[in-house]
Order: C-alpha cells, then sequence, then structure tokens
C-alpha cells in the first residue's frame, strides 16, 4: 500500500504571524521539524507540503515535495477536511498522513504507529495521536467527567483524550465515505505532554522554544 503525507500550510496565519517559516531553533524554521520528522517514518512513501504560495519551497527540505493548493482553502471558514479533499484529488494513495507543522516534537514513531493500525491486520478505520487527559474538567455550568457528590481521586477519573497535531492517518475509502480524516472505528495513538506540544500562540511558541533549549542542552550534559 502507498503511504502519502501532507502537512497544509497557510503562510498568512493571525495568531502568530508567518509561525511557520519564523526561525524556532538552531536557525530551522518551524515547518523543517515536522517534515524531517515525516522523511525519517518507515511508513511513509511520499511527503507533500500543500501550500498556496510558491514562496514555501524555499524552506522545504531535500524529498520534500512542494503541491500548490488553490487559494480559497486560505480562507477562515475552510478547514481541514476540506484541505484534504482536494489534496486527494490530485495525490493518489492507499493511505494518508496528515501532520501540522505547528507540533514540532512530533516522532516517527509516532506517526508509524498511526499508519501501522489503519493498514494492518485490525479493522481501524484511522488514527491519530493524543494526549492523555485525567484531571478535573468542566463546561461554564457543569462538571465534564464526575460527580461532584461523589468526589474521586484524579487518578481514578476516566481519561479523556485530546487530539494533537501530530498525525491523522486514514485510507483513501475511509475520506470518500465519510467526508472526513476519522472514520467509525478510530485507533488512538497516546503521546506525553511534550510530543503533544502545539504551537497556536506567541506564548506557545516561547513555552516550545525553551523546552527545546532545554533538551539539547540536557543531551549535551549525558553525552
Amino acid at each position: 500500500m502507498k503511504t502519502v503525507a501532507m502537512v497544509p500550510i497557510k503562510l498568512n496565519s493571525e495568531r502568530v504571524k508567518e509561525k511557520n517559516l519564523r526561525p524556532f531553533c538552531d536557525g530551522k524554521p518551524l515547518i523543517r521539524f515536522i517534515l524531517e520528522t515525516l522523511l525519517q517514518c518507515r511508513s511513509v512513501d511520499e511527503v507533500y507540503v500543500y501550500c498556496s504560495s510558491e514562496r514555501i519551497a524555499d524552506y522545504l527540505p531535500q524529498g520534500v515535495h512542494f503541491l500548490q493548493r488553490p487559494a480559497f482553502l486560505d480562507a477562515n471558514t475552510a478547514n481541514c477536511n476540506d484541505i484534504i479533499r482536494e489534496f486527494i484529488k490530485q495525490v493518489d494513495a492507499d493511505c494518508y498522513v496528515v501532520s501540522h507543522a505547528t507540533a514540532p516534537f512530533t516522532r516517527s514513531e509516532s506517526i508509524d504507529r498511526c499508519v501501522d493500525a489503519v493498514i494492518g491486520p485490525e479493522a481501524w478505520d484511522s488514527a491519530f495521536t493524543v494526549e492523555k487527559i485525567q484531571t478535573f474538567l468542566w463546561t461554564a455550568v457543569k462538571p465534564i467527567n464526575f460527580d461532584p457528590n461523589h468526589f474521586p481521586r484524579t487518578q481514578d477519573l476516566d481519561p479523556i483524550y485530546k487530539e494533537t497535531s501530530g498525525a491523522f492517518a486514514f485510507t483513501r475509502e475511509v475520506f470518500e465515505k465519510y467526508g472526513r480524516r476519522v472514520g467509525i472505528r478510530p485507533y488512538l495513538v497516546e503521546v506525553d505532554p511534550e510530543e503533544s506540544c502545539d504551537i497556536d500562540t506567541e506564548y506557545d511558541m516561547t513555552v516550545a522554544q525553551a523546552l527545546y533549549q532545554y533538551k539539547i542542552a540536557k543531551e549535551k550534559t549525558q553525552a
């Protein structure tokens, strides 16, 4: 089975201006981190960046394909499923992986686990990376995962899983049937809080850069 990975990029990001192209660490722009990870994945045959601007091509590592997408996908009303729908019209594959540049700490092993779940013998129709949350959660007016009249220990709470931006894997058949990247029997690949780091704001960028510098310093002391 052929597996193709796609990273959607919109250059006119609103909350963090041109965050995908900004130097993140070691002089590399943010986008390079997820692309280099995808290139390391044993389960991925081709890697694409899907962007409306040709300017992105100057930032791509060798081995990554640039594919220009329609400008209408840059509108705030377009969602990821809209982008995938257009992409699979142009690039044929059996299995697709969608990852985002905002998840720089995603590991190749986690992406491979997503793909393995989808193309393996089990009946998983899709897979994605998640962070487990096991704490007291509320809406604006009521608890979500516990009864305040019978207060449990944190470790006894039923966990809730939050999607990360690291990877979504699915077959062409599933997307064409349901029109979305997650089917009706998804496999959840749990990742740790570091790997689940997602950059949506300037604060997120600052935290992620600090975490990266800490990791590098720790590796040097252990060398």
